[in-house]
């Protein structure tokens, strides 16, 4: 790769929903085949211990967007508002000129009470980018179209329709199913169809739609600055790929479960509830994971190519040159290790995701095509773009730390020791209603340092993993009495962290720093005989 030497002035930042730590060749995983993502390894860094605030999307999502743990921001679980006094990656990139656009999926819900009360118009200006986490709306599918819904104003579905795949919903009729034998559909809400072909071409499925319109955005801004958040709903379910990638791969070369009986013997309660989950009892069922993990591999498959599309565009436009290239996932998927299936608990399984930046600048080469394994966060992000494009980062909003001396290879004053993770099992019945705990009292979580795993668990006993001796996290040490020491000393970090979070957003360090001179200096001398 030639190095540049022009500033930064763009970032596009690729975000896959679900996609694994594990699932890429420059990972590990030894059948998968994913060369372009792996070019970007090549091309800049590959962070191997990198972690989301959430296990699930919107939770995840809202972390990384704000660059707040979900303590601080409030989106607790998907379909939680994201308060309008939360300021995001857009409000902080929009003041200096900088276009903040998403392509995809966000999983934003719209804090709209809170918007009446403050008397915005959502329709429009401010309101509008404030209903969408701070991203303007270019190309927003958060996708998820159920059978039977009626799917109105869904420009994907428009475009589907205008390639003749008609239907009120031809998101689930034609991108996620398949077709039987007699002309029926067969959905892909059934894992059972897995391994059927979609019912669109390659190119008109979901994955090629958003990185052209991800080209048609890069190319509307010619040399004016931009932020873009590509973000593909896949490999997320329904479990459906179009030819030819739904049998790119086989039941040979799915790599062995991970999972061991002792994790049964006796569960943590919410460990429990979640194994009882209907996703979990479909993936311990045999031949499940035979069936869908191929499919999920070749959805991965289509993304990389699309990858190998968009970098041929950067290159082609010159853009490769001025722009700060990020690829990540906002979670994992269980697939049937840990008798699990879906998200939500803590296992690396799920909290670990890939993280690779590409930076194209001399600074930058130092670092060029190296794998670092300091713990990273997704919250890491949001102040590693600010840096990038010589904004400011304000502390009194930002939770997480820029990656900028990692990315140049001079990582020694990196302080960062521990991740975190939330979520709440409140909306799970199946977990919530055999504990008997009332909703507020469902939250977890998770302090993970190289040697250990923490799991708090409101009102229940903890979760702890020796990461050193047990990798894989198949023995839960949270009853142990030889641990009881090493349990407490986690559960004080969980506490320090917690004393740590930001509270004062209103008012900047420096405002606190300088406010009892202003006092004097304006005459407020309090307490005076």
């Amino acid at each position: 790769m030639t190095t540049s030497t022009l500033p930064l002035r763009n970032i596009l930042f690729i975000m896959a929903d679900q996609l694994r730590g594990d699932y890429l060749s420059c990972a590990g995983h030894r059948t998968l085949r994913t060369p372009h993502i792996d070019a970007l390894a090549a091309r800049g860094t590959r962070f191997s211990n990198a972690f989301v605030q959430g296990p699930v999307c919107g939770s995840s999502r809202m972390s990384t967007y704000t660059g707040r743990y979900v303590t601080s921001h409030g989106s607790a679980w998907n379909f939680v508002p994201l308060s309008v006094g939360q300021k995001t990656l857009g409000d902080h990139l929009r003041p200096h000129g900088v276009r903040c656009a998403v392509v995809g999926k966000t999983h934003v819900e719209a804090d709209v009470a809170g918007a009446e009360r403050l008397g915005l118009d959502i329709s429009q200006g401010r309101g509008l980018l404030a209903m969408e986490g701070g991203f303007e709306p270019y190309e927003r599918d958060d996708g998820i179209l159920p059978p039977g819904f009626k799917a109105e104003g869904n420009r994907y579905c428009d475009y589907l329709r205008a390639q003749g795949y008609a239907g009120d919903n031809p998101w689930h009729d034609h991108a996620n199913s398949a077709l039987g034998p007699n002309g029926e559909i067969l959905s892909g809400w059934h894992m059972r169809w897995a391994r059927q072909p979609a019912r669109v071409q390659a190119q008109h499925s979901e994955t090629p739609y958003m990185t052209r319109r991800a080209m048609d955005f890069i190319r509307e801004q010619g040399d004016q600055p931009w932020v873009l958040h590509l973000s593909y709903i896949k490999p997320h379910w329904p479990y459906v790929a179009p030819a030819p990638y739904h049998a790119m791969y086989g039941p040979d070369e799915v790599q062995a479960v991970q999972r061991e009986e002792r994790e049964r013997a006796d569960p943590h309660p919410v460990y429990r509830g979640f194994m009882d989950y209907t996703p979990s009892r479909s993936f311990c069922q045999p031949g499940v994971r035979e069936t869908v993990i191929p499919t999920y591999m070749g959805l991965i498959s289509q993304i990389d190519d699309q990858i190998g599309e968009l970098m041929r565009f950067l290159r082609d436009t010159g853009r490769d040159r001025d722009t700060l290239i990020v690829f990540t996932s906002d979670h994992g998927d269980y697939l049937g290790d840990h008798w699990l299936g879906e998200k939500e608990l803590f296992h690396d399984t799920i909290v670990k995701v890939p993280l690779i930046v590409v930076d194209p600048r001399a600074q930058a080469d130092a670092a060029r095509g190296t794998v670092c394994d300091q713990i990273v966060e997704a919250i890491d992000l949001v102040p590693t773009f600010l840096q990038a494009l010589g904004l400011p980062e304000p502390q009194e909003w930002l939770e997480g730390q820029s990656l900028h001396s990692l990315l140049q290879g001079q990582g020694g004053d990196w302080s960062k020791d521990q991740a975190v993770c939330e979520n709440t099992f409140a909306f799970r019945d199946c977990v919530r209603l055999p504990i008997g705990a009332p909703v507020d009292r469902c939250n977890m979580t998770m302090v993970r340092t190289r040697q250990w795993k923490y799991v708090h668990v409101d009102g229940l006993r903890p979760m702890l993993f020796d990461l050193v001796n047990d990798p894989q996290e198949f023995g839960d040490l949270g009853a142990s009495s030889a641990h009881a020491g090493m349990r407490e000393e986690m559960q004080q970090r969980l506490l320090e962290w917690l004393f740590r979070r930001k509270r004062t957003t209103g008012i900047s360090p420096v405002g606190i720093e300088t406010w009892n001179r202003r006092e004097l200096k304006a005459g407020i001398d309090i307490g005076i005989w």
